[in-house]
């Protein structure tokens, strides 16, 4: 079995200095540490674990952008995949997740993969586009928000597809879940809490120092010369929508208020 996991270099927010102009717009300074996207370290982990379940497979993990992306393919290898690939491009900032998917697609067609992992989203932009959009340029099914998966054992080459469906149970709204059954090759969306991403070995840290990963050059020409869908109009500070409340009084005065407050919210009958 192949399985290629997609994984982005996100700004670490112990390290990022947000400045709110007069009109309240956000502006991301200077960002001193990126780290793996924390969704893709749990499909990274995914992948190794349905590796461990059939015996074996070919991991390969996918980053996009400037030269220190690559930490992220070092974190990758270093958890226990088998290759890096690089899609390396000279911008550094927002890349539409059209643009992205068309890189990703371009690079992984016609090159024999069973399984494609992403994460849910990405914790800088959150779009959670990316999964499905790969998987529409490649004509393959897609679930999003999954949580669990399960894979038939291979033969005796498990190298060789699975010739058998995946079974993914996802998330839905209220609370829901839902089982699927999808026909390989396909594209999955790992949600987080779908397992417990392993801490990179330091054999595997040694090996993925001295392996080269392969770089691809990339321009915005992947995307088409058709008019961008959408932009990235700007960010702003999440609006502060509730006041606290600051009790006043003796202890028992502050009780008695805060039990007025929640009759009056009828949280106590």
């Amino acid at each position: 079995m192949k399985i290629l996991v997609c994984a982005k270099d996100v700004p670490d927010p112990d390290h990022v200095v947000v400045r709110v102009r007069e009109d309240d717009r956000a502006v991301i300074g200077e960002v001193s540490e990126y780290r793996m996207n924390r969704f893709d370290a749990f499909a990274v982990e995914e992948a190794l674990r349905i590796r461990e379940a059939l015996g074996n497979a070919a991991i390969d993990v996918l980053t996009i952008g400037p030269s220190r992306a690559k930490d992220v393919l070092l974190r990758g290898v270093g958890m226990g995949a088998d290759r890096g690939i690089h899609l390396e491009t000279q911008m550094d900032g927002y890349l539409r997740p059209r643009t992205k998917a068309a890189w990703i697609a371009t690079y992984a067609r016609g090159k024999g993969y069973d399984l494609i992992l992403t994460g849910a989203m990405s914790e800088d932009m959150m779009n959670g586009q990316v999964g499905p959009m790969v998987a529409a340029f490649l004509d393959l099914p897609w679930a999003t928000q999954v949580i669990r998966t399960r894979l038939p054992r291979g033969g005796k080459n498990a190298l060789e597809p699975v010739s058998a469906d995946i079974c993914v149970e996802r998330e839905i709204e209220g609370g829901s879940r839902e089982i699927l059954e999808i026909a390989l090759p396909a594209v999955l969306a790992v949600q987080t809490g779908i397992n417990e991403p392993r801490y990179p070995s330091l054999s595997n840290l040694l090996r993925a120092n001295k392996q080269e990963m392969e770089t691809v050059a990339v321009v915005l020409a992947g995307e088409g010369n058709e008019k961008a869908m959408e932009e990235m109009a700007g960010m702003e500070m999440p609006r502060k929508m509730r006041a606290g409340r600051h009790l006043e009084g003796s202890p028992s005065e502050k009780a008695g208020q805060l039990i007025a407050i929640l009759q009056d919210k009828a949280l106590l009958s």
